[in-house]
């Protein structure tokens, strides 16, 4: 079954809800129209009980290319959008069922995260992960300032953040960032083979053991989705940012 969405889509098989970003011809990179799109969906998958898993997956050469620069966020109400977007990190853990993140090609900035968010990560060998923001003159958001450490400990993800460099899926693998790597002809059928087996487990202790592990390193969460909001609203208006974009879009 599919939604009708055009910038998000919901698939369910087998009780396995595939979740797919579907701006193929931005490399699925985020606007707000896909933000709102994806936590409705999300919001709606939550409230299945016949779905016992999600994929987290992006149509086209990519999984999610980070923030779509051509399409620059409006001024106004910058807190509402920041947190709006903080959001889907919220709605993915927020879910009872586990998430898993299918990574292929381009996964930087707010893709990067929108993966953290998940509860595993399966990368194809394709996969770049990269953390941009402070080379753009921004901040990063959806908790990274929290989930990142937590997965690669302080010092590499100081790294990945303050010096931006892309990685690829072995060397996400070896930090500890995905799970595991598989071709990417191959990346389709792991995952799902990997969601179906997370569904044929009883949904309750899924859920409940979801939420333990969370619980477990949650307890700061609101206070770093806070400080980046925080700082992500003083970098926005920063002259730097302008000129860091332009940079970017040379590249």
């Amino acid at each position: 079954m599919r939604n009708n969405a055009e910038i998000v889509e919901l698939e369910i098989t087998d009780r396995v809800a595939t979740v797919w970003l579907n701006r193929p011809k931005r490399l699925n990179a985020v606007t707000p129209e896909l933000v709102e799109d994806l936590i409705t969906t999300l919001h709606r998958v939550g409230a299945d009980t016949d779905v016992g898993a999600v994929v987290l997956a992006g149509r086209g050469r990519a999984f999610c290319a980070g923030h779509d620069l051509k399409q620059p966020p409006p001024r106004q109400e910058s807190r509402r959008r920041l947190e709006r977007l903080q959001d889907v990190t919220r709605a993915l853990r927020g879910l009872p069922q586990p998430v898993v993140a299918a990574v292929h090609g381009y996964a930087i900035g707010a893709g990067a995260e929108f993966a953290l968010g998940c509860d595993l990560v399966v990368a194809a060998d394709d996969a770049v992960f990269a953390f941009p923001e402070v080379g753009l003159g921004l901040s990063v958001t959806n908790a990274a300032s929290r989930l990142l450490p937590l997965l690669v400990g302080p010092l590499k993800a100081k790294e990945l953040v303050l010096l931006g460099e892309r990685i690829d899926a072995a060397s996400a693998h070896t930090l500890g960032l995905v799970n595991t790597v598989v071709p990417v002809d191959d990346l389709a059928e792991h995952v799902h083979r990997m969601a179906r087996t997370l569904a044929d487990k009883p949904a309750s202790a899924l859920a409940l053991a979801k939420r333990a592990l969370d619980h477990g390193i949650d307890g700061p969460l609101e206070t770093a989705l806070e400080l980046e909001v925080s700082h992500a609203l003083i970098t926005e208006h920063s002259p730097e940012v302008a000129r860091s974009k332009e940079e970017f879009d040379e590249r």
